[in-house]
């Protein structure tokens, strides 16, 4: 064999392992990031408000869980990812679906640490996060995480 076919069978390789990585890790809800907080506390501690607090969002917390998903305008995903989170929240009282534009809340995205879109956070009742997912989450992935609160 050629060196141009090995370099293109290597590459073929390379593609379908990032394929089926990306496939297994998308939309699952995994542990959180340390947030930076807004206000630090005079021990430098974080303070041990919501992650909305001082934002717009701040007082529309769901009384069981809100899906904090951070969407951009030209992402595909985002829009399957919004008719999910909306339709598992309008299914629950308790919870509340709140859709932030990535690309106008920069300072906020910096803050939470989110790496892409579409990103989801399920917060609790206090809107401390408890999971996150990048990607798109199936709805049994959202419900599983849900019922883990």
């Amino acid at each position: 064999m050629t060196s141009g076919t090995w370099v293109v069978l290597i590459a073929l390789v390379l593609a379908v392992a990032f394929g089926l990585y990306r496939a297994a890790v998308d939309g699952r809800f995994r542990g959180t990031h340390r947030v930076r907080a807004a206000v630090e506390a005079p021990t430098g501690e974080p303070e041990d408000g919501s992650i909305l607090e001082g934002t717009e969002w701040a007082g529309r917390l769901g009384a069981r869980a809100t899906l904090l998903q951070f969407s951009s305008a030209f992402c595909a995903p985002c829009r399957t990812t919004r008719q999910i989170l909306a339709d598992v929240a309008s299914r629950d009282d308790g919870v509340t679906h709140i859709e932030v534009d990535a690309e106008g809340h920069l300072d906020l995205v910096r803050r939470l640490g989110i790496m892409r879109t579409p990103t989801t956070l399920i917060l609790n009742a206090a809107g401390h996060e408890v999971v996150r997912a990048s990607g798109a989450p199936k709805r049994e992935q959202v419900l599983e995480a849900l019922a883990s609160l």
